[in-house]
């Protein structure tokens, strides 16, 4: 099987585990102490790692909007890391799409013939080209990131490059296949949805309209049902036994909502690199079957045929990121050298001591897919405004704001929802960013529960399992 992996299944996110997110270095002002001197080799350490760990990601020479991955570099991670928690006995075999070899204390996957991974990121396809693509049968949307944009990019601008490959899929439904033996990827409906054509309600791809357009349909995966069993493991892998059932990969998204929300009645806000807003939807309802590129508000399927109402906004965490390194590129520019840490943790504080603000920060640095053309702004801007405090305030509380742009909170009250869960990395460090949650939700916000799309997934496999049983 050779693979082409157009797209990291994820529906909106955010984040990538393998890539870098944490920046921040530990380092202070002043002249060189021994203490320093120390931190200084520390810091040699970390850039090292920060290398080896930005070397899973690949940026094409054409342009920067370009977003892929070294997808054999990815597979000896997932091996790499599960050899550090088991040590059993070798066991080796050959697995089409991929040759088994013996490893240190079990077997060891090497991927064959595959493309490097595109990601969610990716943003070569512009807005006149998405906007050339055949209309899809579908309630979503197609955006630059979704799988079936990008194969279509690559036909019209590397059409020799599709030619080598026989099978398209996610990073994890690939993982799969590898686990199970497939002959092909199997991806559930939450996955297929995020490609772009795919009807949800007839759970097909939209073969018709892209075989008119020339795409290469035999390169889409089959079909299956979120929570359902993909096959059983081809051979012993660590302490998992030859012949254990293997759940067909889920969507990022719908796992991680998953995991934590405990009610049909609570909302999950995630905001980490990038920002969603998640709630589930009564059982029948159904989307509009006619997308709306400038709608904010997308519907991606869940479980048992229900669906997400998902604002995924991509302006986070990463916006302050961007921020913090505004401000350690000015002062290097300066002359002086300060950490992102130290900045960060200095223009938080700041901020916590300024508790309100006239300043007003749309912080769509990045866009937003409904409106992918949309920059940042600054407004009402006065002399009195503009301490770190004032700014690092009004950046936080423009996050928020631009999530309710996007999903106003009196829907999520007419949606019954009654609890919102607060979670993420940037959420969790940022007592700002806290604050400005609870002063814009109308309802309680529970904060410290994570997030987990691992637990999810778990938790969706053993619920169908005691189903099974209990039928």
């Amino acid at each position: 099987m050779n693979a082409l992996l157009p797209f990291l299944g994820s529906c909106s996110r955010k984040s990538v585990a393998l890539e870098c997110q944490d920046k921040c270095m530990e380092s202070c002002f002043g002249k060189q102490t021994k203490k320093k001197r120390k931190k200084r080799k520390e810091k040699k350490k970390e850039k090292k790692r920060q290398k080896e760990r930005k070397s899973y990601i690949v940026k094409c020479e054409k342009s920067p909007l370009y977003e892929e991955r070294i997808e054999q570099k990815i597979c000896r991670r997932v091996y790499s890391l599960s050899e550090r928690l088991l040590d059993v006995l070798d066991h080796g075999q050959s697995l089409e799409g991929c040759e088994w070899r013996e490893g240190r204390v079990s077997p060891v996957f090497e991927p064959g013939a595959v493309s490097h991974l595109v990601t969610w990121q990716d943003g070569r396809c512009s807005s006149g080209f998405l906007a050339s693509l055949p209309q899809p049968e579908s309630h979503l949307n197609v955006a630059s990131g979704f799988g079936c944009a990008t194969i279509f990019w690559l036909l019209k601008n590397s059409p020799e490059l599709l030619k080598s490959y026989d099978a398209a899929g996610t990073i994890h439904d690939y993982v799969v296949a590898m686990l199970c033996g497939l002959p092909r990827s199997l991806m559930c409906d939450q996955n297929a949805a995020s490609w772009g054509y795919f009807n949800t309600q007839s759970q097909s791809w939209n073969l018709e309209i892209l075989r008119a357009s020339g795409f290469p349909v035999h390169l889409l995966p089959d079909i299956a049902e979120a929570g359902s069993v993909a096959g059983r493991t081809s051979h012993a892998w660590f302490e998992i036994p030859k012949g254990t059932p293997v759940g067909v990969a889920l969507g990022d998204l719908q796992a991680s909502v998953y995991s934590c929300m405990a009610k049909r009645t609570d909302a999950v806000l995630n905001i980490s690199t990038s920002v969603q807003l998640a709630t589930s939807m009564p059982s029948g309802f159904q989307p509009a079957q006619t997308p709306d590129p400038a709608a904010p508000v997308t519907y991606f399927p869940y479980f048992d045929r229900t669906y997400l109402a998902v604002a995924a906004s991509l302006n986070g965490g990463n916006v302050l990121a961007t921020f913090v390194h505004m401000l350690v590129q000015w002062m290097m520019d300066l002359g002086l050298e300060v950490e992102e840490s130290t900045v960060y943790s200095r223009m938080i504080q700041a901020a916590a001591q300024q508790r309100d603000t006239c300043l007003t920060i749309t912080p769509t640095v990045l866009g937003e897919r409904h409106l992918p053309d949309q920059l940042a702004s600054v407004t009402r801007i006065s002399s009195s405004d503009l301490t770190l405090g004032h700014v690092t305030r009004a950046l936080c509380r423009g996050i928020v704001q631009n999530l309710h742009s996007m999903l106003p909170f009196h829907q999520l009250k007419e949606w019954g929802v009654e609890r919102v869960i607060g979670s993420g990395s940037a959420l969790s460090r940022n007592e700002v960013l806290k604050q400005e949650v609870q002063r814009a939700f109308p309802f309680p916000v529970s904060f410290g529960q994570d997030v987990d799309a691992a637990v999810g997934a778990a938790l969706v496999m053993l619920q169908k399992n005691l189903n099974q049983r209990e039928s």
